[in-house]
């Protein structure tokens, strides 16, 4: 008869996400996250069979739905308009001015990372890029409706177009956390709609 786990898997999910975000996956040794979530090697093939991977795809999905509506906020809220959308951007600028935000997004840094050679990653990734864009495409929508942007404006292909800067704005930020910069590329995305 196996022995029973002797840790919460949600709590080394947690641990071993926050090192994965920290270090990106392969600077992430299985040693590294033996010392972060305390658990043996052995263990933690155990509870997530395919290894470093297995717990770094699990890791992706954690943050997912931890992480990611924490930093959406108000804009996955129904009837959010243009407001909700500059909050999520003056959010982002918060945080990249931070310690802690210059690690950038967790769902960013492994499109860089790993998309390129990891469909499963990749499609984890198009996930958040999907849940993105359709909330952006929501509030232009309604901020269309509300006359805060202009009426010709394609709800559509525009929050296509604020997704890609959004993500050039983590990229940025992790390399020139300057505020000025940020908030001129936030400002000049903003100037588009009106």
């Amino acid at each position: 008869m196996p022995r029973p786990r002797e840790f919460e898997p949600d709590t080394v999910l947690d641990q071993a996400m926050r090192k994965f975000w920290e270090r990106g996956y392969r600077a992430t040794s299985i040693e590294d996250l033996v010392k972060a979530t305390g658990v043996k090697p052995g263990s933690i093939y155990s509870a997530f069979p395919g290894g470093k991977r297995a717990l770094f795809l699990k890791s992706l999905e954690r943050y997912s739905k931890l992480v990611v509506p924490q930093k959406l906020g108000e804009l996955e809220a129904p009837g959010a308009s243009l407001a909700e959308l500059r909050g999520y951007f003056d959010g982002l600028v918060r945080d990249l001015l931070s310690p802690e935000g210059r690690q950038g997004c967790l769902l960013v840094n492994t499109a860089i990372e790993n998309a390129a050679e990891d469909d499963e990653a990749a499609a984890v990734v198009r996930g958040h890029l999907a849940r993105l864009e359709n909330c952006m495409a929501a509030a232009l929508d309604t901020a269309r409706l509300r006359g805060e942007v202009r009426t010709s404006l394609d709800p559509a292909g525009t929050a296509r177009l604020l997704v890609a800067t959004c993500q050039g704005l983590m990229v940025v930020g992790k390399a020139n956390p300057d505020e000025a910069v940020l908030r001129a590329i936030t400002d000049n995305a903003f100037a588009a709609l009106a």
